[in-house]
């Protein structure tokens, strides 16, 4: 770095460097670096000095830079990809932010012992005890949740108020798991952004929009194509700055007179880091290509203590375009389809096909001690003509697609034994990496077998195997069905006797990964001590949620982003900096 600084390089990376506010070029994601931390030398030399010098240009780097504007302080972004947003661009941006100001408009009561009961009954199912101070939570994790209830609304409203993400309200909309007598508020805690299209699935695009266009306005720059790649800190070990790399592999250096915040997202897509931590086979993810996990790696030689690991916001995805890293991937948050099942390798129905997309995704865990294998590592959904003509939609990750669309995925068959064959030679294509999985010999059979149980259940409306259709969270997530008068679950109807048939192979994911280095209430980065780390922040999923394994509501990510950005702006406003 010091002879590029000497030949004269850093003056030809300083110039680039400010013409980026304008790219646009894409960036592939990079395989995982060596990251490092570098001590300053008391003399050393910055191209650009910001208050704040913010790493992400999703949700968390854009509130993030706004709230510490807003505050009076210089702020820069920089984004590693090739444009901006991040994760958050693909998001429906749904955000969960309990107590609102609708809520309190609407009449609808949020109390927050009661909310803290529901998120530690959901974070903590082992140890929850409603009779507990802290309901069975850590002190970290209690604070934490108490944090998201404080700071989201006041979050939210500036926001709005400012003019970067105006919202409306979703007073409908039911929290993921609205039937346990905890949640005393089990609707009314969702907003979107108010220009998105009344399906919703394009509010990210919106937000970005909206938040960028105001971080401009109030002359805050973003610079694309620039991977933070060192975190320097100054000989007394406060962290000064970032060394950042360019498309063309040029550095430059920032300084940071009062913090450093990382919103850089999880590692999804670091296969060595989802082998290491996450507890099941993922497949991969639809986070950002980019997030691979560069704040755990940078972090790590600055003694930060790592939280929650080992936990994803999960859901499942195709696995042809999952194993293909395909960026424009998006979660199964809906499964379509009231005439479609879910069979596994031996063609046998063994989950509720409508559940939660977080919760479904953990079912493909289940282990065979007995014959050492994941009977359901690899499931096949299976629908009719039916469902394809009437529960077809491009949004929410819907595995029955329109005609016209990218149906790669899709798999076709005349009748119910063509179909089978088709399956067969699927699995036969991915067997590299689904462990030489293939359907039993007597798959067929017991899909017929399955159909018909279903069918029966279907035509009762009740699902006496899995439930089908009973919860608030299903028929949310249900999507488009033929009106059948009389009725009475939307969720299912019965597969026709003749084809065509149709199927896909699916396997477990990520939204993105929740664990990473562990803050305090305040963004601040805490050490193995919890001692925070001088002038490192983080916000979002490159550090570690409170949430533990639980997915409470729509927008459970995004909510507490926005609560948390909030809480490290003012934070790191109030922070004195250092001479470096």
């Amino acid at each position: 770095m010091a002879d590029l600084i000497r030949s004269g390089a850093g003056a030809a990376s300083r110039r680039r460097f400010m013409q980026h506010a304008g790219a646009t070029s894409a960036v592939a994601a990079a395989a995982t670096l060596g990251l490092s931390v570098e001590a300053a030398e008391p003399a050393q030399k910055f191209d650009e000095t910001f208050d704040m010098v913010v790493c992400g240009s999703g949700c968390g780097g854009l509130a993030s830079a706004l709230f510490a504007k807003w505050q009076g302080n210089s702020a820069v972004i920089l984004e590693k990809a090739g444009s901006i947003g991040g994760t958050t661009a693909k998001a429906a941006f749904w955000y969960w932010v309990p107590n609102n100001e609708a809520m309190k408009k609407a009449g609808i009561a949020d109390p927050k012992p009661d909310f803290l009961k529901y998120v530690a009954r959901l974070s903590n199912p082992q140890g929850y005890d409603a009779a507990h101070s802290r309901f069975g939570l850590t002190q970290w994790e209690y604070e934490m949740c108490e944090a998201i209830y404080d700071s989201a609304s006041p979050a939210a409203e500036l926001l709005a108020a400012k003019g970067a993400l105006p919202y409306r309200h979703c007073p409908d909309v039911p929290d993921y798991f609205s039937e346990l007598p905890e949640d005393k508020a089990p609707k009314g805690r969702v907003l979107v952004p108010a220009g998105a299209i009344p399906s919703m699935s394009d509010g990210g695009l919106v937000a970005v929009r909206t938040m960028s266009t105001k971080a401009r306005q109030d002359g805050i720059p973003i610079r694309t194509g620039m991977r933070v790649v060192k975190i320097i800190q100054n000989p007394a070990g406060r962290v000064i700055g970032v060394e950042a790399q360019d498309e063309l592999g040029a550095t430059v250096r920032l300084r940071a007179r009062k913090a450093v915040i990382f919103a850089t997202g999880g590692f999804t897509h670091n296969v060595e880091l989802r082998k290491n931590f996450l507890n099941g086979p993922i497949y991969g993810g639809c986070a950002a290509p980019s997030n691979e996990g560069d704040f755990v790696k940078m972090a790590g030689p600055l003694g930060a203590q790592l939280r929650n690991m080992n936990y994803a916001w999960s859901c499942p995805i195709p696995l042809e375009k999952a194993v293909a890293r395909d960026g424009s991937m998006s979660g199964m948050f809906s499964v379509a389809g009231d005439s479609m099942l879910f069979v596994n390798k031996y063609g046998k129905r063994t989950v509720n096909e409508k559940l939660q997309y977080n919760e479904l995704a953990q079912t493909f865990f289940e282990w065979d001690g007995a014959k050492a294998e994941y009977p359901n590592l690899v499931r096949v959904a299976v629908w009719d003509q039916r469902s394809q003509q009437n529960s077809a939609s491009a949004e929410y990750g819907r595995l029955i697609v329109p005609p016209g669309t990218d149906d790669r995925h899709v798999i076709k068959g005349n009748t119910l034994a063509e179909l089978a064959r088709a399956i067969d030679e699927r699995f036969a294509k991915y067997a590299g990496v689904i462990g030489g999985a293939r359907p039993s010999t007597d798959f067929l059979q017991n899909l017929q077998a399955s159909i018909t149980r279903f069918n029966g259940f279907a035509k009762s409306g009740k699902d006496l195997d899995f439930k089908r259709g009973e919860r608030n969270v299903e028929l949310l997530f249900n999507g488009d069905v033929k009106d059948e008068p009389g009725r009475a679950n939307p969720t299912m109807w019965p597969l026709s006797d003749t084809g065509p048939y149709y199927a896909a192979l699916v396997v477990s994911g990520t939204l993105d990964t929740k664990g990473g280095p562990k803050t305090d209430t305040h963004g601040r980065v805490l050490d193995g001590n919890d001692k925070p780390i001088a002038g490192l922040y983080g916000v979002g999923n490159c550090v570690a949620s409170a949430s533990g394994r639980a997915y409470w509501a729509g927008g459970a990510t995004l909510g507490p982003i926005i609560a948390f950005s909030y809480r490290t702006a003012n934070a790191a406003s109030a922070d004195g900096g250092s001479a470096a």
